[in-house]
């Protein structure tokens, strides 16, 4: 998606959105008066939002030599760069009514995983400030971190169904109940999702949760359809691999615990913006089968 079509997209949003948002601050009283700024609010999504679309590892630096050096001509009212990073923060309430617009739809078929966002080196947790309180320490499969952890749910095409945020010291299976409200059919977890009462509670929802067995259980039987799923369970790996060396959701250079949710949902929607996501490649004809099969 071009930096235009990207513009067009979120500014014919928040023409529909910040009507309504800033009418409910206005009488809910959490705001006396709605101060307009140098910048609209679509434009300043749409530069956070294009940060993770061009592969730069760090913000200032995209902001500073790209788009106050190429980009004048699109955004011609540009601030300086301390005060767009002051400006972030009233834009994630968008960003996160923007990132909903954006999800995928449930097709029967979905993935859910979980991984970490590391906020500062194993070295510096004790002098660790910004997130004091916040970000918990937290072992995967690669270690130990200190951050939190992204909690995802994808459909069979890539596309992103639910998130959350956690810190690094919640358990996989906990937030799970809350992002699957909405999905039917079969959810396809790793070893960490492992769980009788979280199976039983899901497949009160019309969601069966289907995961691998540890090393000291008994083997089960499951139907060949499933077993086949499973293995393709590396999709959603996939997509948090983009969305951490793509997308960049993930860096140490946090200054703001609001501006930190800022980064990681821009970064979720670029990936849903990517023309192209890691997918299995099923027409409807053949989930059908699949459902029917199982």
């Amino acid at each position: 998606m071009s930096l235009l079509e990207l513009f067009c997209h979120v500014d014919d949003f928040c023409q529909q959105f910040e009507l309504q948002w800033q009418h409910q601050l206005l009488q809910d009283g959490t705001v006396k008066r709605w101060r307009t700024t140098q910048l609209s609010t679509s434009e300043i999504m749409t530069i956070i939002i294009h940060f993770h679309q061009t592969g730069h590892r760090n913000f200032k630096t995209y902001y500073t030599d790209h788009v106050q050096v190429h980009l004048r001509s699109e955004f011609p009212r540009l601030v300086a760069y301390n005060r767009f990073v002051e400006l972030m923060p009233r834009v994630l309430v968008p960003l996160l009514a923007y990132l909903t617009h954006c999800q995928g739809s449930c097709t029967g078929i979905a993935f859910v995983d979980s991984t970490s966002l590391a906020v500062c080196h194993n070295r510096r947790i004790a002098r660790h400030k910004v997130f004091a309180g916040l970000a918990a320490r937290g072992k995967t499969s690669l270690g130990w971190f200190f951050g939190f952890k992204l909690h995802l749910v994808i459909n069979d095409r890539g596309e992103i169904l639910a998130f959350r945020l956690t810190p690094g010291n919640v358990d996989d299976r906990q937030p799970v109940p809350a992002m699957v409200t909405r999905l039917f059919g079969k959810l396809f977890g790793d070893r960490g999702y492992l769980s009788q009462t979280l199976f039983q509670a899901l497949f009160e929802q019309g969601l069966e949760l289907i995961t691998s067995v540890r090393k000291n259980m008994k083997n089960r039987l499951l139907p060949l359809v499933d077993k086949l799923l499973l293995r393709r369970r590396v999709l959603i790996e996939t997509v948090n691999d983009q969305l951490k060396n793509i997308s960049q959701v993930e860096h140490s250079r946090h200054r703001s615990p609001v501006n930190f949710v800022v980064n990681v949902v821009a970064g979720l929607i670029a990936y849903c913006h990517q023309p192209k996501k890691p997918s299995l490649n099923l027409s409807r004809q053949q989930l059908q089968l699949l459902a029917l099969e199982a």
